[in-house]
């Protein structure tokens, strides 16, 4: 048991050097503003020549606005709940879709959400080996006592 366990560190720890990971998604419908429909990627920046999208705010700042905007959350003090988003970023920057992966328990919070996240404003473009590509970006949060943080 002890060599396996060697053996799969070994070839886990090499296996990093002669291949990267990279994920395409496969839309159901075409996306208004995606600049190649056959190439949307999930980057991983801990991979060479990936890096992800980058919000033109910090996480911090995009807390401030959903804890501080979302009008659900200030008539709901003890409500409590998680969700994912996903966002599409196309080659430009721009965000050209933003929608609940993971809904909360409430459709107007929801929405709420959903329009933070679309005015947050121009975002720099994910990148594969140098190039602009879309990508897409999920963020994880939840809701504990009227306010949200990132998971």
């Amino acid at each position: 048991m002890k060599n396996l366990i060697i053996l799969t560190c070994i070839l886990l720890s090499n296996l990093n050097g002669y291949t990267q990971l990279i994920a395409e998604l496969q839309l159901d419908e075409p996306v208004e503003g995606i600049c190649n429909m056959k190439h949307i990627y999930s980057l991983f920046p801990m991979f060479e020549g990936q890096e992800e999208a980058i919000c033109p705010i910090t996480k911090e700042q995009i807390l401030v606005r959903l804890n501080s905007e979302i009008q659900f959350l200030k008539e709901n003090p003890k409500f409590k709940s998680k969700g994912m988003i996903d966002l599409l970023i196309n080659c430009k920057g721009e965000v050209v879709q933003c929608k609940m992966d993971t809904k909360t328990k409430d459709k107007n919070l929801d929405k709420q959400i959903e329009a933070i996240f679309n005015t947050l404003g121009e975002w720099k473009a994910g990148k594969l080996d140098g190039q602009s590509v879309d990508s897409s970006l999920l963020y994880s949060f939840k809701i504990k006592k009227g306010k949200v943080t990132f998971e």
